[in-house]
């Protein structure tokens, strides 16, 4: 799915909108429960690597992996363009510390990239994985959708995205199916046209659904510790009946 979807993810995402909004959060994570914040940093399911370049314009080290080499491509020519020195690698969880070694002051897993995991047991070996990253004290940042909601509204839509370039216009609707093994087919329509009628694109992958006292669990299991919850990138108080996001912030033992 991320392969087809990596020449327009960067239309679909209103970056210096998500940037604003998100990088304050991780800063001051940094900051308050590393002292110094993020010396070096590893950005987990990069994607196009925006949030890895911005992090670097400011100063911060930064390596970024992704399972998709197209978006590791695209990630590859953001930072270039931005020029910044980011290290970026086709490499999925699990394989991180292998590919990167450990040693790192933070890990990000963003965008709601865990979900991806479809059994407990991978899910641990990729925690396991994290951990073998981070330094002893180091911070790990995760965000999710929060899956406690969504699952408990039957909420199957969510909010469009639209953006345009002159004469071309592009569409993004997206939405869940309800499978019944538990695990959720995520769909994406691209919808495109430049002047004329739209063409459409449908994409799909399954996730599972992550609810916060399962991940709690399991981070604890990984030997992560002062495990806080927020409900989104902005430190709001996590609210499993309200909240948009589950942001969980963790130290490594």
């Amino acid at each position: 799915m991320y392969d087809a979807f990596s020449t327009d993810y960067d239309r679909f995402v209103d970056w210096p909108a998500r940037l604003a909004a998100e990088l304050p959060f991780i800063v001051a994570q940094a900051v308050s429960l590393s002292g110094d914040g993020f010396p070096s940093i590893l950005d987990a399911a990069c994607g196009t690597g925006m949030h890895a370049v911005a992090l670097a314009q400011q100063g911060w080290r930064v390596a970024g992996a992704d399972l998709s080499p197209e978006m590791v491509a695209r990630a590859r020519a953001n930072a270039q363009a931005a020029g910044v020195d980011v290290r970026f690698e086709v490499a999925g969880f699990g394989e991180l510390a292998a590919r990167f070694g450990g040693g790192f002051d933070g890990l990000l897993c963003l965008g709601n990239s865990l979900p991806h995991i479809l059994t407990s047991e991978a899910l641990h070996a990729a925690l396991a994985d994290f951990a073998a990253c981070l330094r002893p004290g180091g911070v790990l940042v995760v965000q999710n959708l929060n899956y406690d909601r969504i699952l408990a509204r039957r909420e199957r839509w969510m909010e469009p995205q639209a953006h345009r370039e002159e004469e071309q216009e592009w569409l993004f609707l997206r939405f869940y199916d309800f499978d019944p093994d538990g695990l959720l087919t995520f769909n994406l329509i691209r919808l495109y046209r430049a002047g004329g009628l739209w063409e459409h694109q449908v994409l799909s992958t399954r996730l599972r659904p992550l609810r916060q006292a399962e991940l709690t669990g399991a981070l604890a299991e990984a030997g992560f510790t002062a495990i806080t919850l927020y409900g989104d990138m902005q430190g709001a108080p996590f609210d499993a009946d309200r909240s948009p996001n589950l942001v969980l912030v963790a130290i490594r033992e």
